[in-house]
């Protein structure tokens, strides 16, 4: 199977980058010590290539009344130009299809960031969606008379760059002039556009910074700005521990198409509240959730990985994503445990033929470039 690349792979292998199969992408796994690359990042700042990760808009009449429908969280949320909310896409059955961020670029347009594994998939969910979707309409106009289309367009020609760490957007501003005036005052979760491109004040890691969107073939250069401006290259290995120790989700691990948002620590991005309906919905209020997700700080030597099962006092659980936190010097992990386990819990993970001991812990484990949980 050939494997697709970004327009950046040709600068990956010149800088020495060790490339791995990541989901049918060739992507640079670390550029050298995946611990030194990940406190480069909570430290001062680093740059990772997720152009992998797919651009989506969303044009037409009614694309606020199709996304009230389509995802958990609402966007009513969204009232200003660049504003972002992360949320969930769920199936009827309450599973998620995918988490994503998406922008309010207009009433006639709305940006989505999702994931690359799941991108083909998403947007072939959207599309049917959008086609069945009934706009509603003040006056409706008689039947022959017009129809309000929604369009979905797959930006393939655009790539992303990360840029995160404590010295991330003084660095981009150094590499970009004129960016300080339009980004410096952007709260986080919001975006603005410069030229062609779009700066975004969001991120994966638990720092601050910026993902940054701009057409494919731009990339190289804005890669090599940044570089002479200090900010080192980070890999992918970095990129997942950092996301780990800041107790953000990781699709196809920590929840998929079986499990609901409610089981897997999004809660927060469901809206539940509101009368809108959405689809999902009717399933997750038949269904309150038996299980809830934690962090696990392992007590004992060892590592916490993914699949290890997790024996409570309530029940058994099972780790989703689990590492070693360079941050903490100790093993981390997020797990989904029976709902009346407790943050001070202890609990025993079975790592081959031995039970270790661990403690349930509120996540996240470490942002801003420290330990948050006591250890």
């Amino acid at each position: 199977m050939t494997l697709k690349t970004t327009s950046l792979n040709a600068v990956h292998r010149e800088t020495g980058a060790k490339m791995v199969d990541f989901g049918g992408w060739d992507m640079p796994v670390n550029y050298g010590s995946q611990i030194d690359e990940h406190h480069q990042v909570r430290r001062d700042c680093g740059m990772f290539d997720v152009s992998h990760m797919r651009v989506v808009d969303i044009q037409g009449e009614g694309v606020r009344e199709f996304l009230r429908y389509l995802l958990a969280n609402n966007v009513d949320k969204l009232t200003l130009p660049g504003k972002a909310l992360y949320s969930a896409m769920l199936l009827e059955n309450g599973g998620v299809i995918d988490d994503l961020i998406v922008y309010f670029m207009g009433e006639c347009w709305f940006r989505i960031v999702v994931n690359a594994g799941t991108a083909d998939k998403d947007i072939a969910w959207m599309k049917k969606q959008a086609g069945e979707f009934v706009v509603p309409h003040p006056n409706p106009l008689p039947e022959g008379e017009g129809t309000q289309s929604i369009v979905i367009t797959s930006r393939d020609d655009l790539a992303m760059v990360a840029v995160q760490g404590p010295n991330a957007r003084s660095k981009v501003w150094s590499a970009l002039p004129g960016s300080k005036e339009l980004t410096e005052k952007l709260i986080p979760f919001s975006a603005a556009a410069m030229d062609s491109m779009f700066i975004a004040r969001t991120g994966y890691t638990g720092e601050d910074g910026f993902e940054i969107m701009l057409p494919a073939k731009a990339a190289p250069l804005l890669w090599t700005k940044l570089k002479d401006n200090g900010v080192k290259p980070i890999g992918l290995g970095a990129r997942d521990t950092l996301r780990l120790e800041a107790g953000m989700n990781l699709y196809g691990q920590d929840m998929d198409e079986t499990v609901g948002p409610l089981e897997s620590g999004l809660a927060w991005t469901v809206d539940l509240k509101s009368e809108r309906d959405f689809i999902g919905k009717a399933a997750l209020l038949a269904n309150p959730p038996n299980q809830k997700l934690v962090g696990l700080l392992l007590l004992d030597r060892g590592v916490l990985r993914g699949h290890q099962k997790v024996h409570t006092a309530q029940g058994t659980g099972e780790i989703t994503s689990g590492s070693y936190s360079p941050t903490l010097e100790k093993s981390i992990a997020l797990a989904r445990v029976p709902k009346d386990v407790a943050i001070g819990d202890t609990v025993q993970v079975a790592i081959r033929d031995k039970l270790l001991t661990a403690q349930v812990v509120k996540y996240p484990f470490a942002r801003n470039g420290k330990a948050v949980v006591s250890l």
